[in-house]
């Protein structure tokens, strides 16, 4: 077991990482983000496609972060469900209400929108922006293990969802340093392409062979490969 100083090591080391990784996004001028937002949402396309076969949480842009609704509108246009999150409390698990637009949407914490009035769905696959990500698919996000808890409660009722980071490249370090209760994302989608944590670090993947890499946890229809 880790000792109490080591972890207040690791805890100031990624406060401050998250400080500088979040200054870095944020000082990328409108212009390359949308184009590196474009890219990604294009590796999206290829790759995730079947995720119009389940429903699907993602998050409501967020300073600076990789913007989900291009990709999302294209889920929706072939029928997908998709859900954004929200805070229920500090310490607790993440609920996610269906969303399409138009729908009635109010301020939550942080002032991020969030859907009003909507049934409560559990997604079987999500996006998730992170600050950081590293060479083994761990991801810093802003310190409230939100969706470490999220990720942990759904695996409890259900089965683990398909975890899915979006960032752009800027976002990657070697390590955050991961701690038990940290969970890796399946994928890292960046501008430069799709990458599956490995071993011995990440590994970059063709989109045809996503579907393949996950057959055992989703049926062929949910997948896209039933004939």
């Amino acid at each position: 077991m880790m000792k109490q100083h080591e972890l207040e090591k690791i805890f100031a080391w990624r406060k401050q990482k998250r400080q500088d990784y979040l200054l870095r996004r944020m000082q990328m001028g409108s212009s390359e983000h949308q184009e590196l937002n474009k890219l990604i949402t294009e590796h999206l396309l290829s790759a995730f496609g079947f995720l119009s076969n389940l429903v699907t949480g993602f998050c409501w842009p967020y300073k600076n972060e990789f913007d989900s609704r291009f990709f999302v509108k294209s889920l929706r246009d072939r029928g997908g469900k998709v859900a954004l999150p929200s805070v229920v409390s500090l310490g607790q698990p993440l609920e996610f209400y269906a969303w399409w637009p138009g729908v009635d949407m109010k301020p939550g914490v942080f002032e991020i929108p969030v859907p009003q009035g909507t049934p409560q769905l559990v997604p079987k696959a999500l996006l998730v922006p992170p600050i950081g990500f590293d060479n083994q698919g761990y991801r810093l996000g802003y310190g409230g293990a939100f969706f470490d808890r999220t990720l942990a409660k759904i695996a409890k009722d259900k089965a683990m969802p398909l975890k899915i980071g979006v960032a752009f490249d800027l976002c990657h370090m070697e390590t955050i340093y991961p701690l038990e209760h940290d969970i890796p994302m399946d994928f890292i989608v960046t501008e430069s392409g799709i990458y599956a944590p490995m071993k011995q670090g990440l590994k970059r993947v063709q989109p045809e062979e996503v579907p393949h890499a996950i057959q055992s946890r989703f049926t062929e229809d949910e997948l896209g490969l039933a004939h």
